[in-house]
């Protein structure tokens, strides 16, 4: 005899492949959703249906976003000589939350890791480059991927990359442990590791 109906199942299945979402998590996310009102359910699925539908990756930045290109790229207030290159658009938020970053962004979509199948081209480097060749105002580029293998392999093959061209490549230096995350880093350590940046260029 089944657990739970094929429905209910193929819910909590569903809410256990999303990142971070375990078995028992997938559970209590399935039977609150089950709990709620009609119309709260209704709400909760049209939301996530419209959100999927008006987001779309800005042509400047790749970051998610509802107009193109991102309120960011579309500031004239932002420092245009700074590009700021994250893993995701939750790191752009987290920056943004910190309040001590003026530049612009970049956002990877992942990093290079090999042992996943992940190579530099499913990754938005192609955009990187195009985009460094066609704004010739952009003289630094921080490297913000995560402090792990994967993360600083990225950040090596970038700054090779751009060593003949005169842009500066630097990374998060002080205050970010090896294996560390920037979702999670809290707004002093991060902005200790921005201010600390060291040039990975040469």
């Amino acid at each position: 005899m089944a657990r739970y109906s094929p429905s209910v199942q193929n819910l909590i299945s569903k809410l256990g492949s999303l990142p971070g979402i375990g078995g028992k998590s997938a559970q209590r996310l399935a039977f609150h959703i089950l709990s709620m009102p009609a119309n709260e359910a209704n709400e909760l699925a049209d939301a996530i249906k419209e959100a999927h539908r008006l987001t779309v990756r800005c042509s400047v930045c790749q970051n998610f976003t509802d107009s193109d290109p991102c309120p960011i790229c579309s500031d004239p207030k932002r420092d245009r000589s700074t590009v700021c290159v994250v893993e995701s658009p939750r790191d752009v938020s987290t920056f943004e939350r910190m309040h001590g970053y003026k530049g612009l962004y970049h956002v990877l979509h992942g990093v290079f890791d090999p042992v996943s199948g992940k190579n530099m081209n499913d990754i938005t480097l192609s955009q990187l480059f195009d985009r460094l060749t066609k704004s010739p105002d952009i003289k630094e580029i921080i490297m913000a991927t995560n402090q792990t293998a994967e993360g600083n392999a990225t950040a090596l093959y970038v700054s090779r990359l751009l060593s003949a061209s005169g842009i500066k490549v630097t990374r998060l230096a002080s205050g970010l442990p090896m294996g560390s995350d920037i979702e999670f880093t809290d707004d002093l350590t991060l902005a200790s590791a921005l201010k600390g940046r060291v040039d990975i260029s040469s």
